[in-house]
């Protein structure tokens, strides 16, 4: 149970960070001293992004900065907000795909991450069946071209967007049909949405044996993780709180225990502070605590 553990480069991008976003060398830098083993990579400006690094060179420099650090990458979240993949043409999204499809390639990076982009909304069935059912085609589209690469697709499903509920994330993945089209569960998203059902519309969805239950309901279909502890709130009313590691409702030891069969043969495991103003110093103090926990649910 040794897996690579990674930092989200988003963290000092976003919310606190949004003003005065970290660059990415200096994001590099904090990992190496804090005893990161990679990153996990913004595609957010001025993170890297496909039109920041357009050619063949401009990217193999790129991948031998990171390496100058003795980092690698776990995998790359993309900028999909100008096309919902439920809302909008297919080949729209699949251009957009393409693209980050082929800048992965360039950057040796096997994971690409997406949501739905669409904020939680109560709809009319037929409504609801049409775009659940455009966002499978989609994905499933997007799983055949990342496969062709042997690459992954994988969904960070979330409070803060549709599809929200434990039933519809295990529909949805079951919907596409992939061995290229897998489920990102985080700890604190799998909370916030399986056990205290944030953001649910209509009838609340919970689940009593909580976020191991969660994942038991997914089994065989998550294939990337991310670690963050759950205060039971939102950030902003809109996503899960990211907390400091053993400030929150999650038991790590227990959990990563119960969960060792489904995560323990993962390449990379990536800490994920996103809206955190403290991420610089509780950053540092993730490694410890998540190689303890390893330690401990052997």
């Amino acid at each position: 149970m040794k897996p690579k553990i990674s930092i989200g480069s988003w963290a000092f991008a976003f919310g606190p960070f949004a003003e005065d976003p970290w660059s990415f060398t200096r994001i590099l830098q904090y990992a190496e001293q804090a005893g990161y083993d990679g990153v996990e990579m913004n595609g957010f400006a001025p993170h890297p992004t496909p039109d920041l690094y357009p050619t063949a060179a401009s990217r193999q420099a790129l991948l031998e900065e990171i390496r100058s650090y003795g980092l690698g990458i776990s995998g790359y979240a993309p900028d999909f907000t100008s096309a919902p993949p439920d809302r909008s043409e297919p080949a729209v999204y699949l251009k957009l795909m393409e693209g980050y499809i082929d800048f992965c390639t360039d950057l040796g990076i096997d994971t690409i991450r997406v949501d739905t982009v669409s904020h939680p909304e109560q709809l009319p069935e037929d409504a609801y069946e049409d775009r659940f059912k455009t966002l499978a085609l989609t994905w499933r589209a997007s799983a055949e071209m990342a496969a062709t690469k042997n690459m992954r697709i994988v969904w960070e499903f979330e409070p803060g967007f549709w599809l929200n509920k434990p039933s519809e994330v295990k529909r949805l993945v079951e919907a596409v049909n992939h061995p290229a089209f897998l489920v990102l569960f985080d700890t604190s998203h799998a909370y916030m949405s399986g056990v205290v059902g944030a953001r649910q519309t209509g009838e609340k969805e919970l689940l009593s044996g909580g976020i191991v239950e969660y994942a038991r309901l997914l089994e065989g279909h998550i294939g990337h993780f991310h670690l963050i502890d759950s205060d039971g709130t939102l950030h902003d009313e809109e996503t899960s709180t990211h907390a400091a590691f053993g400030a929150g409702e999650i038991d790590f030891q227990a959990l990563l225990k119960e969960l060792k069969p489904v995560v323990s043969g993962m390449e990379w495991w990536c800490v994920d502070f996103c809206f955190n103003a403290e991420v610089e110093e509780w950053g540092r103090q993730a490694v410890p605590f998540i190689r303890k926990a390893m330690k401990e649910a052997e």
